[in-house]
């Protein structure tokens, strides 16, 4: 299991949004998604995303298991 973190100009509900589509993509299933968080499943792994505000952005949590490329990915893209 990996844990990342990042912070980004986007708002908290961009950012789970830009990830729904994005994990989608990779054929993950949406597990569950609130305010501030997702889960994602699937092949053998998984992907949790929280995202809390942070000044007029977000500080972005991740932790995967088997999906580290994936996450990787999508980081670049905040």
């Amino acid at each position: 299991m990996a844990r990342y973190g990042k912070e980004t100009k986007l708002a908290p509900e961009k950012v789970l949004s830009k990830a729904v589509e994005f994990f989608k993509q990779t054929g993950l299933n949406l597990k569950q998604q609130d305010d501030c968080s997702a889960s994602f499943e699937g092949g053998g792994g998984h992907v949790i995303i929280t995202a809390e505000p942070k000044g007029s952005g977000a500080d972005v949590d991740l932790e995967t298991r088997e999906w580290d490329y994936q996450v990787k990915e999508f980081m670049k893209k905040l």
